[in-house]
């Protein structure tokens, strides 16, 4: 399928996800917030898929959102959604509701079975770091730089900066970022642990991250799944529940033949062959 804001493909267990506006700096405009939950609904439900790489092109990642969804609105936001002559009330209810909706878009990136990796050059701003917030494992090049653009803008960052980065790297950094809207250099964003490994261009980063993608592919999805649910719930859980709810996952989903594959592959000398993630019905 064709989309106005991504190149999709697929190989060897990866989904690449290409954003491909480049001379727009991969602004995320209103075509953006449609396709990029239909994607990941779709690679989620599928099951093909051992990992998710989103990459861009052009000189910026991404810019963040299109000012021009502001003046159109996704769901409500930008206008409320009810014209001029619509009851206050009414209009920011629908606006409340159309932020939950953009903040859907990145909450099914972190909610994906599949683990899903950033490439980042140039600069990732705005929106881009909600995104990026959302994903499992972040690379960048030594050109990219992360800033949080909405208070320079004269607004509070609304789809998951706030509420992820803290959770990624210290609060203090964190405030220093949202309260000045200053750029953090990929070198300083290594040294505080928002990105992985900095590369030295485009071309390492995407060798790079797809080389931890193939490795990541070669994995039991299920065990791999089992890790990102159980990483994902202990960060906002206490260490006593997320080992409460350890023990009931284990009890369900731990399986002996992904390890007796495992065990047999080894002594074989050759790459396990796990079968791919069950697909998923679409809700009636």
């Amino acid at each position: 399928m064709a989309y106005e804001c991504f190149e999709v493909t697929h190989d060897g267990g990866i989904a690449h996800l290409k954003l491909c506006r480049p001379d727009q700096l991969n602004s995320m405009n209103r075509k953006f917030w449609y396709e990029l939950p239909e994607i990941v609904r779709s690679i989620d439900r599928e099951g093909k898929a051992r990992v998710i790489v989103i990459s861009s092109t052009g000189k910026h990642f991404s810019a963040g959102m299109d000012l021009g969804v502001f003046a159109t609105g996704i769901g409500g936001v930008g206008n409320g959604g009810g014209g001029e002559t619509a009851e206050i009330g009414r209009m920011r209810a629908n606006l409340r509701l159309g932020v939950l909706e953009i903040q859907e878009t990145f909450n099914l990136l972190e909610r994906s079975r599949i683990p899903v990796l950033t490439a980042i050059q140039g600069g990732c701003i705005g929106g881009a770091v909600d995104m990026i917030s959302a994903c499992d494992l972040r690379y960048a090049t030594r050109d990219a730089f992360f800033c949080i653009q909405e208070i320079n803008i004269g607004m509070t960052a609304d789809v998951g900066t706030l509420q992820r980065l803290p959770k990624i790297i210290p609060e203090g950094i964190v405030r220093e970022l949202a309260y000045t809207g200053r750029r953090m250099p990929a070198d300083r964003a290594r040294e505080v642990g928002l990105v992985n490994e900095v590369f030295a261009d485009h071309a390492a980063l995407l060798d790079g991250v797809f080389t931890i993608a193939r490795e990541i592919a070669e994995r039991s999805p299920l065990a791999v799944w089992g890790s990102k649910e159980m990483i994902n719930y202990s960060r906002d859980h206490t260490v006593a529940d997320s080992l409460n709810y350890m023990a009931t996952w284990q009890t369900g989903m731990f399986q002996p033949a992904d390890m007796a594959e495992s065990f047999k592959a080894r002594q074989e000398k050759r790459t396990p062959q796990y079968p791919d993630l069950l697909p998923v019905g679409k809700p009636i």
